[in-house]
């Protein structure tokens, strides 16, 4: 999987990975652009892209089809390619699942709970995400906490959405921490803010 690897701005160890998954239609230079407004200078940033282009756009990536026609092919294959890469992690960057965090954007967040749900991960961040309709009913008691973030004026994912994931994760027996902004499908610079306050009390 091809990704991009920010280290530290401290030239010490990671305290932590934090994993990030753009949304449909994005790519990981996208995503990347973001990581200064982080505000986490410890931890290793990690930015994959998705494997399958965007039927758009050149320079666009997709974990899977969204167009009514194809909808969810390839969903399979990407799951797949996510949880085999971030358990190669540990070996490449001595950081272990239980030091990372897995967070993702639109497409990214319904990626984000649905493969971050099968791993050992310290806490999952969903922002603007859904549910895919098939997510696997879990009988591990211990979910790694989750932070979903919503703008109660998406157009692209309603916020229905984000209540029914925090409905269902919280039948699960996640611990979730919730927040709507008043904002449409986009990350802003107080979701970050909210992001980087629930990875130091995680993680320290």
């Amino acid at each position: 999987m091809q990704f991009i690897s920010l280290p530290p701005s401290t030239s010490q160890p990671p305290a932590g990975l934090i994993v990030c998954l753009h949304g449909w239609g994005s790519n990981a230079e996208d995503a990347a652009s973001l990581a200064p407004f982080f505000n986490l200078p410890n931890y290793q940033f990690l930015f994959p892209n998705a494997p399958f282009p965007f039927p758009h756009s050149p320079t666009g990536r997709a974990w899977y089809d969204l167009r009514k026609e194809n909808m969810y092919a390839g969903l399979g294959e990407s799951q797949q390619l996510l949880i085999d890469w971030l358990l190669s992690l540990e070996s490449s960057t001595g950081v272990p699942l239980s030091r990372t965090i897995l967070t993702g954007f639109s497409q990214g967040g319904a990626m984000t709970l649905d493969v971050g749900l099968k791993l050992p991960l310290a806490g999952l961040v969903v922002i603007s995400g859904y549910l895919h309709p098939d997510l696997v009913k879990t009988t591990k008691t211990d979910l790694p906490p989750t932070l979903i973030m919503h703008g109660r004026y998406d157009e692209v994912v309603p916020l229905p959405a984000a209540l029914k994931t925090r409905e269902v994760a919280e039948s699960l027996g996640i611990a979730v921490e919730y927040h709507e902004f008043d904002m449409g499908h986009e990350i802003r610079p107080e979701m970050l803010n909210v992001l980087r306050n629930f990875v130091v009390n995680l993680m320290g």
